[in-house]
């Protein structure tokens, strides 16, 4: 691989394995990395904290406006801090999965946290970066289309219907059986099915690659994807 800055971007469904995935690929290159959609559960964590009212747009944006949120970029232990508090764990609660989406899919929102992200990978670019100047792996939601289009490796992750289920269920509720699936289903294809409404990230844009990791373990997700970037930064 090229020594320049190199910024891989990675994009997929939820249940897709994309953040893991993109960790992992992070931590082997030493790049930052960046979690897009925990930027979007700390947006909803904040509202709600505030006690905004996610209908009105108007307000919530504000609200977002003003967030200070500071994403921690190593790989191997990311972090989500809001005025100065570890959220990591509290943007994974039912209560802000559930909410998400009405926050995700403000469009001034949507634009705010669009506008960070840019200024954070362009950050990474700087010897005083965390990556060193290296580069970094931003993933989620209109990352390889709007956010970050010009990115030198862009990857769709997919999977199919049923292997996203039973990923999410395994990682939410430590089990896949039928039950455990089921309880899983509204809460992946309906944030798939709001945030559809705002973003493209179920077919590959022009220049994208698609890995599908339908039929893949972890280990072989992570090398598909570090040799689509060997491919390209070649």
């Amino acid at each position: 691989m090229s020594s320049h800055v190199v910024v891989i971007a990675i994009d997929g469904p939820s249940g897709s394995g994309k953040s893991s995935v993109s960790k992992a690929v992070a931590a082997r290159l030493g790049l930052a990395y960046l979690d897009t959609g925990a930027m979007y559960r700390a947006a909803t964590l904040w509202c709600v904290g505030r006690g905004t009212d996610l209908a009105d747009e108007a307000a919530v944006a504000h609200a977002v406006r003003v967030m200070p949120l500071v994403s921690g970029l190593d790989p191997d232990a990311p972090t989500v801090h809001l005025d100065g508090r570890d959220v990591s764990e509290a943007i994974r609660t039912t209560e802000v999965s559930t909410a998400v989406s009405q926050v995700a899919t403000n469009l001034e929102v949507r634009a705010e946290l669009r506008r960070r992200q840019r200024r954070t990978i362009e950050a990474e670019a700087a010897a005083d970066g965390f990556s060193g100047g290296r580069g970094i792996v931003a993933e989620g939601r209109d990352i390889t289309t709007v956010v970050a289009p010009d990115a030198d490796v862009r990857v769709l992750l997919t999977a199919s219907e049923e292997a996203r289920l039973r990923r999410r269920s395994l990682e939410v509720h430590g089990a896949a059986d039928e039950s455990a699936v089921e309880a899983t289903r509204d809460q992946v294809l309906r944030r798939d099915r709001d945030d559809a409404t705002v973003s493209q990230f179920e077919v590959a844009a022009d220049g994208v690659v698609t890995v599908d990791s339908s039929d893949l373990d972890f280990d072989q997700t992570v090398d598909a994807v570090l040799a689509v970037v060997t491919q390209v930064t070649a």
